[in-house]
């Protein structure tokens, strides 16, 4: 699961948008001004590249995509002495979602096209985009990085931000070929359930220490477990293309939705997963999808449903506790799932999640919990609110204890 940022983006720049740039009713010109710098990252000549656009909303119903060019010129070119590079981009139903003062991140990618996201100002995705490539505030100027002089190993959470992107790096083979092997000879032409699959997982990383660790043995867990689906799913997926689909277009499209419905869902479940053998191993007292008010189903509840049902119980020692692989907006749900519960805990692998929804999740007490490895993705200020795994676990066995 190792791998390098140059493998996929060899040049990355962000600029703040301006109105004449993002606003239609501003200026029809569609083009990307006082761009100078970005000859390191485009050359000197005028050229046409392949480009996907990527609009990041807040919640992942807002993001968009679109397919087109984006073409590099110096409309100077002309002139003696004097250049103005440009970059031209066409109208696309992400154009229409820009606002001043967006952040526009272009990149250069490594087969040769141009990938150019934007998110809006001060939201999670504008702070993953600068933390994933390094970039600083690009106030008033833009800033270039060349990942071919400056390269970096990926993580598991610069993985994260890449998938948003449709990025995917190459992931290296399992350590012992014949975990894959018998993976197929197991479960034959389909997946394992989740929870086998998980479980497997989890034995095959004989390394991982999750009582000592219990922040890196869920993330190798979790890194063990990607590696081996994506390799099952390559040889499923081959396995079928080879079988072809005739002319049958609605089994292909079908066959397509479920392969990356599959992707989509399978983070969230080996989540849940692996956090369940962590309070298994740890000795802590939880139920796993109990009811509460309105039918909610929290992913944890401590330290069971008829504690929390009886009303003599006291609440202090109640707890809950949700998992979600990444956030966004959808943190608001888990506010509705346990009334006896004041402070709860959402436990997520989203990387950098920015100030202002951090903020927010504070005041309506909501504790953040994240593995080790990723807080440092988070700004500064931030991260006295982030409590890791081994935290979590520590407190809830403090509770358990009175």
């Amino acid at each position: 699961m190792k791998g390098h940022l140059s493998s996929l983006v060899v040049g990355a720049a962000a600029k703040r948008l301006k109105a004449v740039e993002a606003d239609p009713t501003t200026s029809n010109q569609h083009e990307f001004n006082g761009v100078q710098q970005l000859r390191a990252v485009f050359g000197e000549e005028r050229r046409r590249f392949p480009a996907r656009f990527l609009y990041l909303g807040d919640d992942e119903s807002e993001t968009v995509r679109a397919d087109g060019f984006v073409t590099w010129y110096d409309a100077r070119e002309a002139h003696p002495v004097r250049s103005e590079y440009r970059l031209y981009f066409p109208a696309t139903e992400v154009s229409g979602k820009l606002r001043p003062r967006d952040l526009a991140v272009f990149l250069r990618r490594s087969d040769g096209s141009v990938l150019v996201a934007f998110a809006p100002a001060q939201s999670t995705h504008e702070h993953q985009l600068l933390w994933l490539f390094n970039l600083p505030e690009p106030e008033g100027s833009v800033l270039v990085r060349d990942l071919q002089q400056n390269d970096v190993p990926l993580s598991f959470p610069a993985r994260i931000v890449l998938s948003e992107l449709g990025l995917e790096p190459e992931i290296s083979a399992p350590d012992e070929e014949s975990e894959l092997d018998i993976l197929i000879e197991r479960y034959g032409d389909g997946f394992p359930p989740t929870a086998e699959f998980s479980a497997f997982a989890r034995a095959s990383v004989r390394e991982a220490d999750a009582r000592a660790d219990p922040d890196g043995a869920l993330i190798m867990w979790l890194e063990r477990e990607e590696a081996l689906f994506r390799h099952l799913e390559r040889h499923l997926v081959l396995e079928r293309l080879r079988q072809g689909f005739g002319e049958d277009v609605d089994t292909f499209i079908s066959f397509s939705l479920s392969v990356q419905n599959r992707r989509k869902s399978r983070v969230g479940f080996a989540l849940e997963h692996h956090v369940e053998a962590l309070l298994v191993e740890h000795g802590i007292a939880f139920e796993r999808g109990a009811i509460t008010e309105r039918r909610s189903r929290p992913d944890f509840l401590f330290p069971s449903a008829e504690a929390y049902r009886n009303p003599e119980f006291p609440a202090e020692r109640l707890g809950m506790l949700a998992t979600k692989s990444t956030c966004k907006d959808r943190w608001r749900q888990i506010l509705a799932e346990a009334d006896r519960i004041s402070r709860k805990h959402l436990l997520t692998l989203e990387p950098a999640i920015s100030s202002t929804q951090m903020q927010e999740m504070e005041a309506r007490s909501v504790v953040v919990v994240v593995p080790r490895p990723l807080i440092g993705t988070f700004a500064e200020r931030d991260r006295h609110r982030l409590v890791t795994v081994a935290d979590f676990l520590r407190e809830r066995h403090e509770v358990q204890a009175l």
